[in-house]
């Protein structure tokens, strides 16, 4: 049977990740051209830059999610062969999708945090137009928790099915040493 401790704390991980960057989502930093007090330049002031802080403790409780999922599992490569079942190919395809889910809230919550972080530092003379202040767009982070909430579900899957096919192991001969030898009377 799976680890109800580690589903537990799994899920907690989870949820304080998808927390983050959905309160990263709502913090995204935005700007707005100011003219000096002498009137010679325009440039951007941007406003608090906390969500690149939210998205990057999303990232992290994400990534350890998923660190203590895949030791718990052995990372499905590991151990002992497991027993050709139903709950062995449902493994399969759910330790695939839960590292793909993975990846691309991954990718999400650090491109966001990246970009998020970025503010433009040049400046305008007043001939010129105005300075273009970029920020990032909206739903890059909120994307990232579409996907930590698909990844754990799929990775509470996966755990489940592992557990169930390891369970149920393979073992070469049965712990018999006559197994597959017809005895005859």
């Amino acid at each position: 049977m799976a680890s109800k401790l580690l589903l537990i704390v799994v899920f907690i991980l989870d949820l304080i990740a998808f927390g983050l960057a959905v309160a990263a989502e709502q913090r995204r930093s935005t700007a707005k051209i100011v003219q000096d007090s002498e009137v010679n330049y325009n440039y951007c002031v941007y406003d608090s830059d906390i969500s690149t802080g939210y998205g990057v403790g999303a990232l992290l409780f994400l990534m350890a999610s998923q660190v203590l999922v895949m030791v718990a599992s052995k990372c499905f490569c590991c151990g002992k062969a497991l027993n050709p079942s139903g709950s062995r190919a449902w493994a399969v395809i759910l330790f695939i999708v839960c590292w793909l889910f993975f990846l691309i809230a991954e990718i999400c919550l650090l491109a966001g945090s990246v970009r998020n972080a970025y503010h433009t530092k040049y400046r305008t003379i007043f001939s010129e137009k105005p300075p273009s202040c970029e920020t990032l767009r909206k739903g890059v982070f909120g994307a990232g928790a579409a996907f930590i909430f698909l990844n754990a579900i799929v990775n509470k899957f996966y755990y489940i099915c592992y557990s169930s096919a390891r369970e149920n192991s393979f073992q070469a001969y049965g712990g018999e040493a006559g197994v597959g030898m017809a005895s005859y009377k």
